[in-house]
């Protein structure tokens, strides 16, 4: 697996963009204390709260951030899929709160929520992408998206 850290995206930046076998990940790093929930009302789509407070504009966030990286491999990797996470570094309460099951990762958006120990077995499954095409995808995205 390759990763390339901190990189501009307009205003803000991207935390990290790893390559792996199974695709581009766009991953945003988030150290929030409190408890996580996912909430699926029947009418309206997904959200994320927080310690209470609502924080589905992450998704949206992350969503934008997933289109900016994969217009910049369009036209040398357009088979490759960029997946969007989020990845709680520091998630008291995630376990209890969430109800994450060990077996399945839940999602907003399509977009999984991590743990640093689940996000590496993810990145680190196997998929079509060797090693030297990686490498270029790697390389293209290290060119077209500046450090921050």
């Amino acid at each position: 697996m390759l990763a390339l850290h901190d990189r501009r995206f307009g205003r803000a930046n991207i935390d990290h963009i790893a390559v792996a076998p199974s695709g581009v990940y766009v991953i945003d790093t988030k150290r929030h204390r409190g408890k996580i929930k996912v909430r699926r009302p029947l009418f309206g789509g997904p959200s994320l709260t927080i310690a209470g407070r609502d924080r589905t504009k992450l998704i949206a966030g992350l969503d934008r951030q997933v289109a900016y990286v994969r217009a910049a491999i369009t036209d040398v990797a357009p088979d490759v899929p960029v997946h969007g996470c989020l990845c709680f570094i520091t998630p008291e309460g995630f376990l209890a709160e969430v109800g994450l099951p060990l077996l399945r990762t839940l999602k907003v958006n399509g977009h999984p929520l991590y743990r640093p120990a689940r996000l590496v077995k993810r990145l680190n499954r196997p998929g079509p992408l060797g090693p030297g095409r990686a490498f270029d995808i790697e390389a293209v995205l290290a060119r077209r998206l500046p450090p921050a």
